[in-house]
């Protein structure tokens, strides 16, 4: 392997990983790498011979990088190896490396996995107007149902996490944001890929447990990846993420509308349209999802599934052992981990920001993790960064002036902004740029 450099995780060809043996890597995220693993030896005959070896670097992180990114990985163990489903990734083994003689190996986590060709976001990139779209959206339905059936959320549904096996079949995959319902909620990290988060999602008050979650959450990521697939474009106006996500906001108000593309056939409007409806309540469920794209897809109905027993919920015990983050490289809101707060700490949210360090600007408030120091918003502005502007300037700065925390920088925001630039000795502009953060954050005590 070559430019080795370019991996999360560089493991040598050749190497042993059980009754495993690396060969070719197959992708590579910011914190894990999968390569293909060949079975040496015909001591486990039922297994494949060829598998999937994803590589966690467990033991070379952080006390409190690990500490959150076990959590996560707990989340993507407990499920596959609970949940045994056709459109499921199988997991057939999780090991963990005692190499003290390779220290970059040492302590790191292997999930072995089902061996898929590639991932939708890749097969997109290669073919925009996949002709084999509406069948596999099909297919992603039927995972989707199959999940909310077994009581979990997904989490984090995208084209990277839509895998493709060497026959077409689909499966779903990346767990680690994975939950499992309590009734009608599930609480989930507070990590999200913005392009395919639900409006309601965009900027969730976390608790100790993490954002409550529902099932519409994955319902409205379908909605958004159906229409990426059928037609190449986002449905919500922007030529960039943060853009998409103002526009969702504004949408779930009741002032920007979808834009869908006049390419989709009226039943794939149709059924995006109910994805994507404005609240969480109005959105379709999973099994009435699938009948639909079924019918639109022209594809055999799949079997019904069989009634579930009810069981009480017992929060699962965290697994300390493996870590797991997500392999795709779209721009994912990942609210960072911090090493210089304790792991004890509750989430920030708006009315009790918290300190958080940040490698170019140092310690400073946040109010859910977010890291604008350079955005510039200004009057007429809407989104995520104009509620934190408007949290920080209410609950760190006690400019109450500012009136309704809703993300609209109206006429009371700019007001507030004024007050903060005269009293911190900033020209009074009104506009919000990077000095006007730096003074949003590093407030006295930080």
């Amino acid at each position: 392997m070559t430019r080795q450099q370019s991996y999360a995780v560089s493991v040598p060809q050749g190497y042993r990983v059980g009754a495993w043996e690396v060969r070719e890597p197959l992708a590579s995220g910011a914190f894990a790498t999968v390569y293909v693993g060949r079975r040496v030896g015909d001591d486990e005959p039922g297994l494949p011979r060829q598998v999937a070896l994803k590589f966690l670097p467990t033991g070379t992180r952080t006390p409190r990088q690990l500490h959150h990114l076990r959590e996560l990985a707990a989340r993507e163990v407990e499920l596959l190896g609970r949940l045994r489903t056709p459109r499921l990734i199988r997991m057939y083994d999780t090991v963990t490396i005692d190499d003290p003689g390779h220290p970059d190996l040492d302590g790191a986590t292997v999930l072995v996995l089902e061996r898929a060709e590639g991932s939708l976001d890749a097969v997109l990139a290669r073919d925009p107007g996949l002709e084999a779209g509406p069948a596999l959206l099909a297919q992603i339905c039927e995972g989707l149902h199959q999940l909310h059936h077994a009581g979990w959320v997904h989490g984090d549904l995208k084209p990277a996490n839509v895998l493709l096996l060497e026959d077409g079949s689909v499966r779903l995959a990346d767990f680690n944001m994975a939950a499992e319902l309590e009734g009608t909620h599930a609480y989930a990290p507070a990590f999200s890929t913005p392009d395919y988060t639900p409006p309601e999602l965009l900027w969730p008050e976390i608790d100790e447990r993490g954002t409550r979650i529902r099932p519409s959450a994955d319902i409205w990521a379908f909605g958004v990846l159906a229409h990426v697939v059928l037609t190449g474009t986002f449905p919500l106006p922007g030529a960039t993420t943060q853009a998409r996500c103002d526009a969702a906001t504004r949408y779930a108000r009741g002032t920007e509308e979808l834009r869908l593309s006049p390419e989709l056939p009226a039943t794939w409007r149709q059924i995006i349209t109910d994805c994507l409806a404005r609240t969480h309540a109005e959105r379709i469920g999973a099994e009435a999802l699938l009948r639909q794209a079924e019918q639109a897809a022209g594809a055999a109905r799949s079997a019904r599934l069989p009634r579930l027993r009810p069981r009480r919920w017992v929060r699962p015990v965290l697994v300390s052992a493996v870590a797991v983050l997500a392999l795709g490289t779209a721009a994912t809101v990942t609210y960072t981990l911090r090493d210089s707060a304790p792991a004890s700490a509750a989430p920030p949210t708006c009315e009790k920001p918290a300190v958080y360090e940040d490698d170019a600007h140092g310690r400073g408030y946040t109010a859910g993790w977010s890291g604008t120091w350079n955005f510039t918003v200004k009057r007429g502005d809407g989104g995520s960064q104009v509620r934190e502007l408007q949290c920080l300037l209410r609950y760190v700065h006690g400019i109450t002036e500012v009136g309704e925390v809703d993300g609209d920088f109206g006429p009371l925001t700019h007001g507030a902004v004024l007050t903060l630039q005269n009293r911190t000795g900033l020209g009074a502009d009104g506009i919000v740029g990077p000095q006007t953060w730096q003074a949003l954050r590093k407030a006295e005590g930080v």
